[in-house]
């Protein structure tokens, strides 16, 4: 994470990191800073095979004001000449999607992810349909601070809509959801779904992937007024209406999106919040458990993510590999290892063979195959998986000597944490004994999207993970 200016107004400063860059709409993010970015990364995308003219497909994630910015940028990318196809709102991986299908050199999405409704952010999308590399994403930073790219005006631009990006992403995933579950066994099962799609982008898309898999659904903030009629995270306290409505309706499963599609939490059948941190484990299961030989498989999680996914993997004889925290971190490392799946704990699973980046939409799928292949209630199979108690905290930036909270975190394994395995690749995790038994992690980082700095506890119980983070923040935030 790196704050793009001083902050003498106690203005949210912009957010540039691997995640592309994200602020305060109208305040540190403007359509100047959006075009400079963007105009950054057309640099980067033309320097490494870009057509001539560009092809770049634009899209946003839905909240109300985006399409004002929206217009701004597809006009600027127009004047540098790049033919730019616009998808309109739609989740950020149907974007993805729609990169391969267009053959773009990348694209730009207007999202803010699962940030509150007054701030928006740009992130770029390379010609492989996921996010660019680390590597990349570092030389696009420094051309956007240098601002040492072409601004040129060139001529041959102009905008084509698409229109159908959302059902083509739907039917991709149908497809390749089709080798792993006869779709036939799927609808036949009828599941009722309760869907809180957040007023945003991801609302079609739910619509349209129950019709193909013959469930019925109840769906809640489907007006795509772009008003979050709730905070947009996906997170429990965010969710009591969609826990209330899937019990009530007697539905198999409620899935909450975030405004731009790319992260899920879950709910069973009994209102019960299951989270983030399930998501990925449970699409894990339903991928491996479709293999005919899962020993050879490699997942990748991101080093903040639940332990679930080693244990999901260690009954199929699979491996994980972890990377930093990042979409981009997790592609990299996915893309190293051959890797059918990988995501990271806050929801988001990427299936790269629809698309490498984050997506509700295929995780909502392979939740659904799961419980046809298992055909037990979601809680049952939730039950039975190992337990574990992830505790997430934050703390704003400002004030903070980042590098000093790490080091004490770091000074932490001789003492505090005997013996614990150090991990600084991203922050500072480590992994010992927890105080109760068993195994715990915490990790300790800077946000890439949001000016504060994250603690991760995991431990067997609770009040371990509670314990964990009390004795992090009385050391090392002082």
């Amino acid at each position: 994470m790196q704050p793009e200016h001083p902050n003498p107004n106690n203005v949210a400063p912009l957010m540039v990191s691997v995640s592309g860059c994200r602020g305060i709409t109208g305040e540190s993010f403007t359509e100047a800073v959006a075009e400079r970015f963007a105009l950054a990364a057309l640099h980067e995308m033309r320097e490494h095979g870009g057509q001539d003219p560009t092809t770049i497909v634009v899209g946003r994630d839905g909240r109300r004001g985006g399409e004002h910015y929206q217009r701004a940028l597809m006009e600027a990318l127009v004047r540098v000449g790049c033919r730019v196809i616009d998808v309109g709102a739609v989740p950020t991986p149907t974007v993805g999607a729609a990169v391969r299908h267009h053959d773009a050199s990348g694209a730009f999405v207007l999202t803010a992810s699962h940030n509150p409704q007054e701030w928006l952010g740009l992130k770029p999308i390379d010609a492989n349909a996921g996010a660019m590399s680390p590597e990349r994403s570092k030389r696009l930073i420094g051309r956007y601070h240098a601002e040492s790219y072409d601004s040129a005006p060139r001529s041959g631009g102009d905008v084509i809509a698409d229109a159908l990006a959302a059902s083509r992403h739907v039917a991709g995933v149908v497809a390749h959801l089709e080798s792993l579950q006869p779709i036939g066994a799927i609808r036949a099962k009828r599941f009722a779904i309760c869907v809180d799609s957040v007023s945003s982008s991801g609302i079609a898309p739910a619509r349209l992937l129950a019709e193909a898999l013959n469930c019925s659904i109840e769906h809640l903030h489907a007006d795509a007024s772009g008003i979050f009629p709730h905070t947009p995270e996906p997170v429990e306290a965010n969710l009591q209406q969609l826990c209330a409505a899937t019990r009530a309706n007697g539905c198999a499963v409620g899935f909450a999106q975030d405004p731009d599609a790319d992260r899920l939490a879950i709910v069973d059948e009994n209102g019960r919040y299951i989270g983030e941190e399930y998501t990925l484990a449970l699409c894990a299961r339903a991928m491996l458990g479709a293999m005919d030989d899962p020993s050879s498989a490699v997942l990748v999680a991101n080093l903040s993510t639940s332990r679930m996914i080693d244990d999901v993997c260690t009954s199929f004889g699979a491996r994980v590999e972890r990377a930093a925290v990042g979409e981009a971190n997790v592609v990299s490392v996915m893309r190293a290892h051959d890797a059918p799946l990988g995501g990271e704990g806050n929801g988001g699973v990427i299936w790269p063979d629809i698309v490498p980046i984050r997506d509700s939409v295929g995780s909502m799928a392979l939740v659904l195959a799961l419980l046809t292949r298992e055909d037990k209630p979601l809680s049952e199979i939730v039950d039975a998986m190992p337990p574990y108690a992830i505790v997430k905290r934050k703390t704003p930036l400002e004030g903070l000597d980042a590098n000093a909270v790490l080091d004490a975190v770091r000074a932490m394994a001789g003492d505090a944490f005997p013996g614990a395995a150090v991990n600084d690749s991203d922050g500072v995790r480590l992994d010992f004994d927890a105080p109760s038994g068993g195994r715990a992690w915490v990790h300790v980082r800077s946000s890439n999207t949001e000016p504060i700095m994250r603690l991760i506890a995991e431990a067997p119980s609770r009040s371990d993970a509670d314990a964990i983070l009390d004795r992090v923040e009385t050391r090392a935030f002082v």
